[in-house]
């Protein structure tokens, strides 16, 4: 019995591990996703603010704000900010402007 409950006990601690995910994974996630999003941006000088919100799995979404400059000449190369949403699936970013604080 007692074999059978460490048998058992392992089990499940390894198969803990095997789920997480290691820090490495997680900066590569990060790389790719801001450099998707970044090539999605219609901005120019564009960068990352911060760090990314992360979804639940169920969801499937990473999502990360975005600064650099209008390109357009009647901008006036003034500031913008976009919002990204990643989707882990398939590896896509899609972006749209962000102006905080308006509706």
């Amino acid at each position: 019995m007692k074999a059978f409950l460490f048998t058992l006990l392992g089990c499940a601690a390894a198969s803990t591990a095997v789920q997480a995910s290691s820090d490495q994974a997680w900066d590569q996630h990060y790389r790719q996703m801001s450099q998707r999003c970044i090539a999605a941006s219609g901005l120019k000088d564009v960068k990352a603010l911060g760090k990314p919100a992360e979804f639940d799995d169920r969801v499937g979404y990473s999502a990360l704000l975005l600064e650099g400059r209008y390109p357009q000449k009647h901008m006036n190369n003034r500031k913008g900010t976009e919002l990204c949403l990643y989707d882990k699936q398939r590896k896509a970013a899609f972006v749209t402007e962000w102006t905080p604080g308006k509706p």
